[in-house]
């Protein structure tokens, strides 16, 4: 902690430089600087300093003893609030009658608005609290940019994410979990807007405390050991419940989840009880599946063959086809679906096949990302690369955008 401090005290000693330029060298503080300074100088040989007497240089040495004095007090007080340090000092010096920083100093930057300012500045590189409530920013205004500029094909997704997100934590008190399912084939971007989604909520991403990723064939492999995964997802949804007022939980391969584990999430998205709390506990569950992904590509190859553009798509014509797939689905053991049974999910969102010039677009965001030049003729052959399905028309990405970044690889020096 007395490294952390450091950049605080040398950025104190800065103000105090500051104050004295301000200051001019004389008069005290609050007065005007001098009208003329040395731009007002006529032009020719700029004149000899005099040299300073004794009565400046008391002044300045007036000068530098009281802001020491006051930065000291500052920063007691500052430690004081924001890392519990030294408030022992500060409460004896209250006892002895001295006054304690406040908005009605003189000083221009000591007011409870700068001290949160500089407590948000501190807590931005370092974890300054033991909920990790802190590293929340819900960028909300970032995640629809990044969405718009980042992914593509995706129109229905951008606007069923940025809006449900938005309005779940504008909502003053919500009375469930925000449970989002994202449907569609491999590659076309479930995985890439999830890790958005964490990105432009936590300061820290996917590695944040407030952030917990299961993949269900790699934390839950074993059927046999179902009651032990049970109970170790509960224990683990629980704790980051109760470390973070705001938590994200997110589900790959959702429609490989046993049943048994879907009940040991269910209680955590229900309904929630929030009578006379302040301080709302909210968490956001984001399913990731494969399932429905055909019935969203039948329904944008009508639209192609109809000559209408995939932009027509509604969310309410596609979602109304994949909720009837997902709930006959439900009768061959996905278990996911069954939360649509109990409305617990409360969007479909759908992810569309990937068409050429949406490749193309991957690949040019993967050679910009690794800072590699590239030529349109050099995207056309990442995406000849590809699969695309089907067999007569070849008009969508098999594998999506998912080995773009890969194939790049063919085209390094």
């Amino acid at each position: 902690m007395g490294q952390a401090r450091l950049p605080a005290r040398r950025g104190l000693g800065c103000c105090a430089l500051l104050l004295l330029l301000l200051l001019g060298g004389s008069g005290s503080p609050g007065t005007a600087p001098p009208a003329r300074g040395p731009w007002a100088q006529p032009q020719g040989a700029a004149p000899e300093p005099a040299p300073w007497d004794t009565g400046r240089y008391e002044a300045v040495k007036k000068h530098l003893g009281a802001v020491g004095a006051l930065s000291k007090q500052y920063w007691q007080y500052l430690a004081c609030r924001v890392w519990q340090e030294g408030c022992e000092e500060e409460e004896e010096r209250q006892e002895e009658g001295e006054a304690s920083p406040s908005p009605g100093w003189g000083f221009p930057l000591v007011g409870q608005d700068y001290l949160e300012i500089l407590s948000a500045w501190y807590c931005s590189f370092g974890k300054c609290c033991e909920t990790g409530d802190c590293r929340i920013i819900n960028n909300i205004t970032g995640l629809e940019a990044d969405l718009s500029g980042q992914l593509h094909g995706q129109h229905l997704a951008k606007e069923v994410v940025v809006r449900a997100v938005q309005g779940f934590l504008q909502s003053p008190g919500p009375q469930k979990a925000l449970v989002l399912s994202f449907h569609g084939w491999s590659g076309t971007g479930k995985n890439f807007v999830a890790r958005m989604v964490a990105s432009h909520l936590y300061r820290d991403g996917l590695k944040s405390d407030c952030v917990r990723v299961f993949v269900s064939l790699l934390h839950f492999p074993h059927h046999n050991y179902v009651d032990s995964y049970k109970a170790q997802l509960q224990r683990q949804i629980s704790e980051t419940l109760q470390r973070c007022r705001q938590a994200l939980l997110i589900f790959d391969e959702a429609e490989k989840l046993h049943s048994s584990l879907l009940d040991a999430i269910k209680p955590f998205m229900a309904q929630q009880d929030s009578r006379g709390q302040a301080d709302q506990q909210r968490s956001i569950f984001l399913f990731l599946s494969n399932l429905g992904g055909n019935t969203i590509n039948e329904v944008a190859l009508d639209f192609w063959r109809a000559g209408r553009a995939r932009e027509e798509i509604s969310l309410e014509l596609l979602e109304q086809r994949l909720r009837l797939e997902l709930q006959e689905a439900a009768e061959n053991s996905y278990a996911h679906s069954h939360l649509l049974r109990e409305n617990l999910i409360d969007f479909v969102v759908p992810f569309l096949p990937l068409e050429y010039h949406h490749v193309k677009l991957c690949a040019r965001d993967a050679f910009l990302a690794r800072g590699l030049p590239y030529t349109e003729a050099t995207l056309d052959q990442v995406a000849q690369m590809m699969v695309f399905v089907p067999k007569e028309e070849k008009l969508f990405s098999a594998q999506g955008c998912k080995s773009v970044p890969q194939r790049i690889n063919y085209f390094l020096p």
